[in-house]
């Protein structure tokens, strides 16, 4: 099959709560190990737009079956061709939605993150969604290393390394800093802004 080129001018109008459901629904359902969460593919999205190499310059062969955990024989891992379509036209529409939200209501923008009922308080886990950032981030080391040898963009990035990093890649006090649920929940609360301000620099 021949994947689309991510194209600025598609269309962006934003998922509905339905149709955040149902995409959530149909990565749900495929089988694999590598397929993305809602939350890890929306992290993915961002951080492919925050790449310093222009998306619609990539094949996206190269980055849209990451999302399912790549392509099997015929449709597979989707039942259907027609289950296939309908997740690319969602996924497409959604990372439209993202970007279009960043360059004209930045404020307006919400990652998908997990949240949970701690008593009387929510606790936000950003894990998933820094997961698949930093697997954005991977697709293209070297146009990163600038941004992570810059003290500016290096602090902003911190959130998503430490809850997105492969924990043996960290040393034990950002080991300990992610262990603890109050500190999980500060980096998952500052990435919204920082993801946001990375934006800003890039622009």
């Amino acid at each position: 099959m021949e994947y689309p080129h991510y194209n600025p001018a598609s269309d962006f109008r934003p998922l509905s709560d339905d149709e955040l459901m149902e995409l959530d629904e149909l990565l749900a359902g495929l089988p694999g190990e590598n397929v993305m969460t809602i939350e890890a593919m929306d992290g993915y999205l961002s951080g492919l737009l925050l790449t310093p190499l222009p998306l619609a310059d990539r094949p996206g062969a190269d980055w849209l079956p990451l999302i399912w955990g790549g392509d099997g024989e015929g449709n597979l891992p989707f039942p259907s061709g027609k289950q296939k379509k309908k997740a690319l036209m969602l996924i497409l529409r959604h990372l439209q939605s993202i970007a279009v939200q960043w360059r004209e209501h930045p404020q307006a923008w919400e990652p998908i993150l997990s949240v949970a009922d701690d008593g009387d308080d929510e606790v936000a886990d950003a894990e998933d969604w820094a997961i698949g950032f930093m697997f954005a981030v991977g697709l293209a080391d070297a146009a990163w290393e600038p941004l992570f040898a810059n003290a500016e963009s290096a602090a902003l990035l911190e959130p998503m390394v430490l809850l997105g990093a492969d924990e043996a890649e960290l040393d034990a006090k950002d080991r300990e800093r992610i262990a603890d649920p109050d500190e999980r929940d500060a980096l998952s609360r500052a990435l919204p802004d920082n993801a946001l301000a990375l934006y800003a620099l890039r622009r």
